[in-house]
């Protein structure tokens, strides 16, 4: 029986091998690749068409969820499996939305990682216990939506990028390095997201960004 090819998109080199080494235990799963952020996560994937794409969130650069999007563009067949330490609903929601299969805290046991990564390949969806619970929630009881928060849904899989990207700091150049894009393409988005987002600054698109739960102020 063919192995699961696993692919690692984590910027610490220390868990990348931490992982590597306990999914070398299990004969059925074989790790292919590694990438230290979600960029080079991106060309690897184009390079080895891994079954399971295992992916930490915030990485330099690019992270995970701008990454999710692309990978789900470029090799729909190619399952990703979140692995991070933040269990937050402004974390889990929209990676969900971009298309990852599954979501494991890093705090979670190492065999219940093993079972992640068999049931995102086999198509079933995995969650940790408790971001199951918060997922189920959130769709239970769904909060009115203000009209800012309804406009962000409608917003591009480009634009939602650029927006995170924009809050971070990054400049224009570095946003269109990162997306692969032109300088104009990516100063076509950011026209369009402030536009639909009724935001005229930057200061302002950073604080909707960070009220949202895009980005995070470090204590």
């Amino acid at each position: 029986m063919p192995k699961i090819r696993v692919l690692l998109v984590d910027d610490h080199t220390i868990l990348r091998d931490g992982i590597k080494a306990l999914l070398s235990l299990y004969d059925d799963i074989e790790v292919v690749g590694e990438a230290s952020d979600g960029r080079k996560g991106i060309d690897r994937v184009c390079e080895l068409h891994p079954d399971v794409v295992l992916m930490d969130l915030a990485m330099p650069g690019l992270g995970g969820l701008e990454a999710t999007i692309e990978i789900k563009k470029l090799s729909p067949d190619s399952k990703v499996l979140i692995l991070t330490q933040y269990g937050n609903k402004e974390y889990v929601f929209p990676v969900l939305k971009a298309g990852a299969s599954g979501y494991v805290l890093k705090k979670a046991a190492g065999t219940d990682l093993v079972t992640a990564v068999r049931a995102v390949h086999s198509g079933q969806s995995f969650l940790d216990p408790s971001v199951a619970q918060m997922v189920i929630d959130g769709c239970v009881a769904r909060r009115p939506e203000t009209e800012q928060e309804h406009v962000y849904d409608r917003l591009s899989d480009r634009e939602q990028q650029v927006l995170k990207l924009v809050a971070e700091g990054h400049s224009n150049q570095e946003i269109a390095d990162l997306l692969c894009l032109s300088v104009k393409t990516v100063m076509g988005h950011r026209a369009n997201v402030m536009e639909k987002l009724g935001i005229h600054s930057r200061t302002d698109l950073i604080k909707y960004a960070i009220r949202r739960g895009l980005i995070r102020i470090e204590d």
